[in-house]
Formats: structure tokens, sequence, C-alpha cells
């Protein structure tokens, strides 16, 4: 078989590898068979320098022509990229992702330091464990955090931490820091904060418990995955606090507040609720 080159988002090029795509393609829990229609169909029109973003962009047409759902699940990497343009939909994310492993959360808060106090974007506490959270959203999928910003999260969570250990309430408690991003690591980033004890989690690390594994374990896909909704729909949900597919299927009342008729409104409820694994 011809082997092409394409050109991937951070400028690199790379063999293409049907394989991988079939992958993604099944994560997205599509039927084999349409797995392997999509897979051929592509294999049929690559071109050598072909960029990953076509080549995502034709595999997702493929998918929501046969389900949204199964095309929202695909989109998944993108559709985090979608959540600004602040960082405060993702931090309120990642605090959602911390509260389904027991811990309670503050999202955005100054916290005091041994030395000055620090504005921390999410808190996340249990009875055994402390957790300083930064978190690093990017609209750019080429961007990846290098060993500056964990060298920057780790120096402040070790002046809270000292702060920390001298409250009575929070002595008999692990005291960690972590660095969550939506893109990716960089090898030296990925040394550091494994050499110094910080929890890193980005799109794909670590292996078992990187952000897309509980993303889609826990069915909590953001409403940017939905492609029923247009830009500027999903713009104001997001203003209005939405992030994740399961409130919006909670709260149905707010796409009334938008503006949405009730036809619309019907899809848009059963691609949340199937989404976020409810009947």
């Amino acid at each position: 078989m011809k082997t092409f080159k394409i050109k991937k988002n951070s400028g690199k090029f790379e063999n293409f590898d049907v394989n991988k795509l079939i992958r993604s393609l099944r994560r997205s829990k599509a039927d084999e068979d349409l797995v392997q229609e999509v897979a051929s169909n592509i294999l049929g029109r690559i071109e050598e320098g072909m960029t990953t973003k076509k080549i995502y962009q034709m595999a997702f047409n493929m998918l929501k022509n046969s389900s949204r759902t199964t095309a929202s699940r695909y989109k998944l990497k993108k559709s985090l990229m979608e959540l600004g343009p602040t960082g405060f939909p993702f931090e309120k994310l990642v605090g959602k992702l911390m509260e389904l492993d027991g811990f309670k959360t503050q999202i955005g808060v100054f916290v005091e330091g041994n030395c000055v106090s620090h504005e921390v974007d999410v808190i996340a506490e249990r009875t055994d464990s402390h957790y300083m959270i930064e978190c690093k959203y990017h609209s750019d999928p080429g961007r990846v955090c290098d060993v500056k910003i964990p060298l920057y999260v780790q120096s402040r969570f070790l002046d809270i931490k000292q702060h920390w250990k001298t409250q009575v309430e929070h002595a008999h408690k692990m005291h960690l820091g972590a660095l969550f991003t939506n893109t990716r690591f960089s090898t030296d980033a990925i040394k550091y904060g494994s050499c110094v004890g910080l929890m890193l989690v980005s799109w794909d690390y670590p292996e078992n418990g990187a952000l897309k594994d509980r993303i889609e374990d826990a069915g909590m896909y953001p409403l940017t995955a939905l492609s029923i909704l247009t830009k500027n729909e999903k713009s104001q949900l997001l203003e209005s606090g939405i992030v994740i597919c399961e409130e919006l299927a909670n709260q149905p009342e707010l796409l009334d507040h938008i503006g949405i008729n009730k036809s619309r409104q019907k899809k848009i409820l059963e691609d949340s609720r199937e989404l976020c694994g409810q009947k």
C-alpha cells in the first residue's frame, strides 16, 4: 500500500496511519460497518500533504450523516477547543470531573499562601486529600504545555501547601498540586511533573486517566460537542454558565431563553441525554 505524508496541527508531517483513524472512529461508538466504511472512503481520498484537520472533517461529516451523537463523540477534542474564549468553562469541566472522584470543588478562588495569596483555578477537597489545580486551556490544538508551566504551578503549590499545613483542619490531609490541559505536555513537562509529584492530566496523558478517557468514561461531554447547536447557541449557553451536556439535559428551559423552537429543542435534548448516558 502506498504511504502518504500528512500534516499535523503542530506543522510536522507523519505517515498516514489508517489504524489510528479506525481506533478514533471506534472510540465514537460507531458500529463496525460504519467504521470500515468511513476508513475505506478516506483511504480512497487521501492525498500527499493533506492536513489532519481535513481528514478529521471528512470523517466527521460521514459520521454525522449516520448519527449526530456518534459524530459528537468523535469531535470531543475539537469541542474542548470550542470552550473559549475564556478558560472558565474548561475549569468548570475539570471541577466536575474531580467531583466524580468524591471531591468538593471550588472554581476560581483566592487562596492564602505562606508568602502571598494566589488565585487558583480549582480547589478540590475530600477527607484524605486536598488539591490545588491549575487549568491551561488552549483554543489551538497545536499548542503544547512546555516545562515552564509545571515549574510555575509547582512553585505556587509549594507556597500554598506550606500555609495549608499550618491549619488544623488540613494538617492530616495529603496536599497535592495538579495541572490539567486540553492539549498536550512536552516531554520535559512530563519529566519534571513526574519528578516533583505534580499530577499532570492532558488530552492523552497519562496512559490511564487521560482527559479524553475521563470524559468518555463519565459521559461528561461538553455542550460544544453537540453538532445540532449553532456556534451562537453554544456561546449563549456557555455565557449562561452551562458547560456539559448533562446540565443542559437537566435544565431544558435554557433553550427557551435563547429562542430555540420546540421542534429543535426536542432533538437537542435527545442528543444531550444520549451523550451523557441518560435514558
